[in-house]
């Protein structure tokens, strides 16, 4: 038996939040009749079912209204709509309907307290890996042999821009091609001319290796990449230019070349490895008396902090001059923070009260600029961290590259072989959206491919098609949308770290796939439904899917078709509370007027597509 249309929108089309209290509008299909409609909530732990009233109508649809108050024991509301038809009844929850009262994780939920800054998903973000992306100042190059990384076992060399990067020999981490600073500032222009609007730096602080992750000083830029004052000169353009800038905040190890640490005894001071007796010998996890430590993962150049040392935690974030506050303030005033490993650090091994770590990193950002976005590294499921009282967003792997990587490349983030229908694809999206709240789900940092994976051209084989529909999708999908330094420009690489090639400048006037991205960038960045809009599931089949974003007025449909052939698919459009008016292929020239509520649209073999619906009628 079909299931009625009964849909939810968490936007403020559909939530308003009032003093003490939430108002939720409800839609529901007309030709269904309904005995009761109700939505469910526990403002003391108990269930109280608060009955709703009709509010308004379209031909097709009838829209239900009711106010609710706000839990005053918790930051988050939770709550899910119970209607009774005939002799059964209907949820509706965040993943979708059912016949029986949801599990608690997928409700819809609300946080009062907590919300991300309203500029992040207004954003199209930007990841630079610094060695790779340009040489702006050759004269500050790490020369071969300069030093040695790994705890001085491993020199460093210098390579020749595009020399191809070692992925066999284990000197991945010491290859050095010159990016730093200075490249990134003459590269503002194209950036911009991209659609560019925020910038996420990969570690930039002083530190051994290429990829910086393993910080030996929090408080100053590496001499290779820049100085702090032209890193400030840098902030300072970008925020000229109406630009965005976000830091890599690595704090839950550092390198064995920390003053703190200090392995090879280049700093003045005893450091942790030196002698039981340093007074940074608690900053880290030894066993007793040796030089026996834990390094994160095992990693033995990477010795994880112990934030139960008051300490580090006055260092990091708890003091007034702590690193986290620091690069927020002038002369720098970055606009967020992305926590490395998030979720990791904490007391000692098996990360002991993370969360109140993560919470305290949230407050102190968020004590000097209210509106910075605290990011967090989650490479799997990161439910319980975006709640709204830790993290703004994550680096949406689980549930948006992980299920596009599965069903368009056919594989996990393993290498391991998947199948995975359109079905199961779209649950997995879902699934992923409503555990957390609407606000969260808008900031998540969605991304084909980064510095820790293969490059999505590399996994769909180069294959043209299945890489602009990717695109297309990452452009349209809910959260804000990041790219990877030169996946505009379909760059190849397997994993780290022959995902890390030289940005190729050279291919930049030849590329196919650049103009495609400076048209999306451009659609999502003029489109209120592509930045804040609901997600209305409108059509799907074996090989095919077209949902819509929709808010204040602005309407596009975004539609898919993962087969070899052309499709023509017929849509409900009513269930946009719409009947009448046109949409237009913004990536295609196709034109679709509609009448009663449904449209026809026709999506070529392996292609996604975006309509912008024009001259709307109820």
């Amino acid at each position: 038996m079909t299931s009625p249309f009964i849909y939810h929108g968490q936007s403020r089309d559909w939530v308003t939040k009032n003093e003490g209290s939430l108002t939720l509008i409800l839609a529901t299909e007309k030709c269904y009749t309904f005995e009761k409609v109700m939505v469910r909530h526990e403002p003391d732990n108990e269930e109280v079912l608060a009955e709703m009233t009709p509010c308004g109508e379209t031909s097709q649809l009838q829209y239900w209204q009711a106010t609710i108050a706000l839990n005053s024991d918790r930051d988050i509301t939770h709550y899910v709509f119970k209607l009774l038809c005939g002799t059964g009844q209907y949820w509706l929850d965040g993943k979708g309907l059912s016949h029986r009262v949801p599990g608690k994780e997928t409700h819809f939920k609300y946080n009062t307290q907590h919300q991300p800054p309203e500029w992040v998903s207004e954003q199209v973000f930007y990841q630079i890996f610094p060695d790779r992306f340009c040489n702006g100042k050759p004269e500050i190059s790490v020369q071969s042999n300069e030093y040695a990384v790994s705890g001085g076992t491993k020199p460093v060399i210098a390579k020749q821009w595009g020399e191809p990067v070692d992925t066999s020999n284990g000197t991945g981490g010491c290859e050095f091609y010159g990016g730093d600073l200075y490249g990134v500032e003459q590269k503002l222009d194209y950036l911009q001319q991209l659609g560019v609007t925020a910038l996420y730096l990969n570690p930039i602080f002083d530190a051994p290796s290429n990829h910086k992750y393993d910080t030996a000083d929090y408080s100053q830029i590496d001499p290779h990449l820049g100085t702090n004052e032209h890193f400030a000169k840098l902030c300072q353009t970008l925020h000229q230019r109406d630009m965005k800038i976000m830091l890599d905040a690595v704090f839950n190890h550092t390198s064995t070349e920390h003053p703190w640490f200090n392995l090879q005894g280049k700093h003045n001071e005893v450091g942790a490895f030196q002698s039981p007796d340093s007074p940074y010998r608690d900053y880290y996890f030894f066993q007793g008396d040796s030089q026996d430590y834990i390094g994160w993962k095992g990693i033995k150049s990477l010795p994880v902090l112990n934030f139960e040392n008051p300490q580090v935690r006055e260092t990091i974030y708890d003091g007034d001059d702590a690193i986290i506050k620091q690069w927020l303030r002038p002369p720098y005033s970055i606009d967020g923070w992305r926590f490395d490993v998030i979720h990791m650090l904490g007391e000692g091994e098996g990360a002991r009260n993370n969360a109140h770590y993560v919470n305290a990193f949230r407050q102190s950002a968020k004590q000097v600029n209210p509106d910075c976005y605290v990011l967090g590294e989650h490479f799997f499921e990161a439910t319980q961290w975006l709640q709204g009282d830790q993290e703004d967003g994550a680096m949406n792997y689980y549930g948006f590259a992980h299920p596009v990587r599965a069903l368009l490349a056919k594989l996990d983030i393993s290498f391991d072989p998947i199948q995975l229908s359109v079905a199961e694809f779209l649950d997995w999206q879902s699934e992923a959206r409503a555990k957390i709240p609407w606000a969260n789900q808008l900031s998540q940092l969605n991304q084909l491919d980064s510095h820790d994976t293969a490059r999505f051209m590399e996994l769909v084989k180069a294959e043209p098609k299945l890489f602009n529909l990717a695109a297309t999708l990452l452009f349209s999908y809910v959260g804000t949308p990041c790219i990877y330094y030169g996946t505009e420009l379909g760059m190849q690489g397997s994993h780290d770290p022959d995902n890390r090639r030289c940005m190729p400048w050279e291919r930049v006037e030849s590329s196919l796939y650049l103009p495609m991205f400076q048209k999306l960038i451009t659609l999502r960045t003029h489109s209120l439904a592509l930045q804040k809009g609901d997600y209305i599931p409108l059509y799907q089949d074996d090989d095919s899917f077209v949902f819509a974003r929709q808010y204040q007025g602005d309407v596009v449909l975004c539609g898919f078709n993962l087969s070899e052939n052309a499709k023509t698919l017929p849509l409900p459009v009513w269930k946009l509370g719409i009947q009448h008016g046109q949409f237009t292929g913004l990536l295609s020239s196709d034109r679709a007027a509609f009448n009663e509520g449904y449209v026809t649209i026709t999506l070529s073999g392996q292609s996604g597509d975006l309509y912008q619906a024009c001259h709307l009628k109820a």
